[in-house]
């Protein structure tokens, strides 16, 4: 790949529609001056990501037009802001996708991950879409980058932000040191929690799946222990004083709600489909469990750029594939496979 800065081109992933996705070499148009010109190094396939190139649509969020995909990445700055802010040229970065609405839009204004007017990269939720950044060179806004601690390579950085949603929920449970906690759906997220709790000193940690492979990944992570999911008397007798609801399935729900102590917490941080669904709710109510969302994060990602490089943080078993950008489409197919994959690399580097 070339560093030459001025490039007018990108090769970037783009889904066209449901079925359709490209690589593709797009024009880059100059960069403003608060963005800095990044060289991608890695990218991590999130399920939105699958969504939009299986469903042409994240939930409510449908493609009206090709857009790039991507928001977990790191890289290089090739050209800084030109308005002085951010990193300097060759600063290794991680990314923190998300741009709060306006001030004065009703939410608290020290959680700006509740912003009702958030744009996220590589995200359909508005028209015009917001690029993703899976592409050679993308130009950012110089306020995401996140300049990586000494020592910390890109690669090991590269989950950055999916941790930081694993860090947000766990954050969201309250105090989890010395606790018993279930967390249901070992996908990327759940064996992400799984890492974060481990570090936070969760007394014992269950993971429940459907598959071996996503629970051999948590327990290399720091499950204590593992359940199937179809295992419904042993989760009820779990009791956990907090449970990590990762799948984002009204089913997962439920057993999130059976395997709680009386008393305890839910942290819903698997995202549902939209629209009713069905949930225990009058089990949740005898037993007053408290079932919290969490959506996204704030600055958490700081936080775990941080446990990554001083080795408190390790959550290198989560990935378990890496292809070359050519090879995208065959990185995606590897990604819907939840039963044999963790989280899917993208290197963008030649």
């Amino acid at each position: 790949m070339s560093s030459n800065p001025t490039a007018t081109q990108t090769t970037a992933v783009i889904a066209h529609a449901a079925g359709d996705l490209r690589v593709a070499e797009i024009q880059l148009p100059a960069p403003r001056p608060d963005e800095a010109r990044v060289a991608i190094a890695y990218g991590g396939i999130c399920g939105s990501d699958l969504h939009y190139w299986q469903h042409g649509a994240a939930g409510e969020s449908i493609l009206k037009a090709p857009m790039v995909l991507g928001h977990e990445i790191v890289g290089t700055v090739l050209e800084a802001a030109a308005d002085g802010s951010g990193p300097a040229a060759g600063t290794r970065v991680a990314v923190h996708p998300a741009t709060p609405g306006e001030t004065g839009e009703p939410y608290p204004s020290h959680r700006p991950n509740l912003s009702p007017g958030c744009t996220y990269l590589g995200s359909a939720a508005r028209f015009p879409h917001t690029e993703g950044a899976f592409a050679t060179r993308v130009n950012l806004p110089a306020r995401m980058l996140r300049a990586l601690p000494e020592g910390l390579t890109l690669r090991a950085a590269a989950l950055a932000e999916p941790a930081a949603v694993a860090w947000h929920a766990v954050s969201r449970a309250g105090e989890v040191a010395g606790r018993r906690v279930l967390v249901i759906g070992a996908g990327p997220i759940g064996a992400l929690s799984v890492a974060v709790l481990k570090r936070a000193g969760a007394r014992e940690i269950i993971a429940v799946d459907m598959h071996d492979k996503p629970l051999q990944i948590a327990t290399e992570l720091g499950a204590h222990r593992t359940l199937r999911a179809d295992q419904a008397e042993e989760i009820a007798q779990v009791h956990a004083d907090v449970v990590i609801e990762a799948t984002g399935n009204h089913r997962g729900l439920a057993s999130a709600v059976r395997g709680a102590v009386r008393g305890g917490r839910v942290v819903m941080v698997g995202l549902l489909p939209s629209g009713e669904q069905p949930a225990l709710i009058s089990l949740a109510i005898t037993r007053e469990l408290e079932l919290v969302g969490s959506f996204r994060f704030n600055d958490e990602i700081d936080q775990v750029l941080t446990a990554l490089a001083d080795g408190s943080l390790n959550i290198d078993a989560a990935i378990t594939h890496e292809y070359p950008l050519a090879d995208a489409l065959q990185a995606f197919e590897t990604a819907r496979n939840s039963a044999a994959s963790g989280k899917v690399l993208l290197r963008f580097e030649a």
